[in-house]
């Protein structure tokens, strides 16, 4: 049996007028979208992280640094399908992922399964292995002030 490992991942963005939000590759209709020097999707960044976490690779920023004009703008699913390459170059193989995106607003219930679809593809893996789940923080912190959105996922992935 191969060595089964777990990462963790957490990013914040916060909420900026004229941008498009984008969450878990997809686009969300909403009125604000994220501020960030990609495309600010909270989400495929914690997925990035877990999973760089628990291939032992660092994190997001190291591999793509906001101070790279390269980044700028760019669509994370890109930044996704390049952690995948470097956890697989390692010798790795994704199981499964289980993230939650925090936000009070916008409602994201009809999004997961799309989310979820999109996230799939980009990894290369199948559906059910990838759970998207969303909550609020009940009004509290800066989430329930709608000031911007946080997620958090945790990655299995197992050496081959």
């Amino acid at each position: 049996m191969g060595k089964i490992r777990v990462g963790l991942g957490y990013d914040v963005h916060q909420f900026a007028k004229d941008r498009a939000l984008w969450l878990g590759g997809v686009k969300i209709s909403d009125d604000n979208g994220l501020l960030g020097h990609s495309d600010a999707d909270v989400l495929i960044h914690a997925i990035c992280d877990a999973l760089l976490g628990a291939a032992h690779l660092r994190d997001i920023g190291y591999h793509f640094p906001d101070t790279y004009s390269d980044f700028k703008g760019i669509d994370s699913k890109i930044l996704l399908r390049k952690t995948v390459e470097l956890v697989r170059n390692a010798g790795f193989e994704i199981g499964n992922f289980d993230a939650t995106v925090c936000a009070q607003k916008p409602k994201l219930s009809p999004y997961i399964e799309q989310m979820q679809e999109k996230l799939a593809e980009v990894i290369g893996t199948d559906v059910e292995n990838v759970s998207v789940k969303a909550t609020t923080t009940e009004r509290l912190g800066f989430v329930g002030r709608e000031e911007g959105i946080a997620a958090e996922a945790v990655a299995l992935i197992e050496k081959i």
